[in-house]
């Protein structure tokens, strides 16, 4: 399904994170990890925009999604998932993730974002009519207006690098 509008300020923050994730499973794939390096880029895009965008889906999207009885369980399961992540990046703040919590990081983090963007967000634009999305979408701008703008850039040693053949 076509994605919202209304939700594509959370995807694109959703992008900037699965990218992330992509690039620290590479990485632990080819053995080429140092944990603190990366442990303070995940701390930086909880500090830049993570922080306020699990905000921001607490106070406007699962409270409006919440409202659908179909949808309650997985907003309490997303919530707790929220708890768990919130958790490793506190890990991640403090340098104490090692390789084996990197690697679930980036297992809990994608498998997270993956749920909201194929499960909620999906049954949300099902749900809701299109004047019900647009005050969503509305309610959205201003939670996620605290948020940095500024792009995350990888150093020399969290940055992609091409597969080898």
């Amino acid at each position: 399904m076509l994605r919202n509008k209304n939700f594509i300020p959370l995807s694109h923050q959703h992008q900037h994170a699965l990218a992330l994730c992509v690039r620290l499973d590479r990485a632990l794939q080819a053995g080429a990890v140092e944990a603190d390096v990366w442990q303070a880029e995940i701390q930086q895009i909880f500090e830049q925009e993570i922080a306020v965008h699990f905000a921001a889906e607490e106070k406007e999207v699962f409270p409006t999604a919440a409202r659908f009885l179909e949808l309650q369980p997985l907003i309490d399961e997303l919530l707790a998932e929220h708890g768990v992540l919130r958790g490793l990046f506190a890990q991640a703040a403090s340098r104490t993730l090692g390789a084996t919590g990197l690697q679930g990081f980036a297992d809990a983090f994608s498998r997270h974002i993956r749920r909201e963007e194929r499960e909620l967000f999906e049954s949300m634009q099902r749900l809701m009519t299109a004047e019900e999305l647009a005050r969503l979408g509305r309610a959205l701008e201003r939670a996620l207006s605290e948020a940095s703008g500024a792009c995350l850039i990888p150093t020399e040693a969290t940055r992609l690098r091409p597969k080898n053949s």
